[in-house]
């Protein structure tokens, strides 16, 4: 538990400090010292910042096993397919570039550590946590979008109903049944997303298990 709480709290407080990096570049560098909240750190791959910060101290099992699990699962989601569409990720200041792939890699090598971990519970009961968790962060940016919009743009989760959805799939979606529908399929497609790698992760480990036990 020591070697994993160490783990967590060193990637956490990296991607801390970076973000903060992150933040000061965008103001001071790209936008002549005018916050843009566009850029504020609540994106599905910047709650693993937060939840490693704070998973090194939670002792209650079942509240740390939900959140280990959410980035077995959402968190390599996130990681993974935001190199399906790399457009986001390139600005015109170079290192913030560096940053924002390294950020992404960092993510998916925590997601891959907490499915390795034996913290992660892998039952249906623990996708329906990690689920619970991904739709409580949904909700909060939701409400992010409708409070901070009348301060500049903000598109938290890409969910706001003030902008259209640009997701590659989802925008198609838009131009056929509206944004609404749009952002629903998104956050549905997300869950199911998420769903895939908790099977992936299940079927894995039970393959593991009876290789072990049979060598054994």
């Amino acid at each position: 538990m020591k070697k994993q709480n160490r783990f967590y709290l060193y990637c956490g407080i990296l991607m801390l400090l970076s973000e903060l990096w992150k933040q000061w570049c965008l103001t001071y560098i790209l936008n002549h010292g005018q916050y843009n909240w566009w850029y504020f750190p609540f994106q599905l791959c910047s709650i693993p910042m937060y939840l490693c910060l704070v998973i090194p101290w939670i002792h209650t099992e079942r509240l740390r096993g939900i959140l280990i699990t959410f980035l077995m699962n959402f968190g390599l989601l996130g990681g993974i397919f935001a190199f399906f569409d790399t457009s986001g990720m390139h600005y015109e200041y170079l290192p913030l570039t560096i940053h924002s792939y390294a950020w992404h890699i960092l993510l998916i090598t925590i997601g891959l550590f907490a499915g390795l971990s034996k913290e992660a519970d892998d039952s249906a009961k623990g996708f329906l946590g990690s689920a619970c968790c991904y739709l409580s962060c949904c909700l909060l940016a939701t409400f992010f979008n409708l409070a901070f919009y009348q301060y500049g743009a903000i598109n938290m989760f890409y969910i706001s109903p003030h902008y259209y959805m640009n997701q590659i799939v989802f925008r198609d979606i838009v131009r056929l049944w509206g944004n609404e529908a749009g952002i629903l399929s998104y956050i549905a497609a997300t869950v199911f997303g998420g769903w895939l790698f908790h099977q992936s992760w299940k079927t894995a480990w039970k393959k593991y298990r009876k290789f072990f036990i049979k060598g054994l």
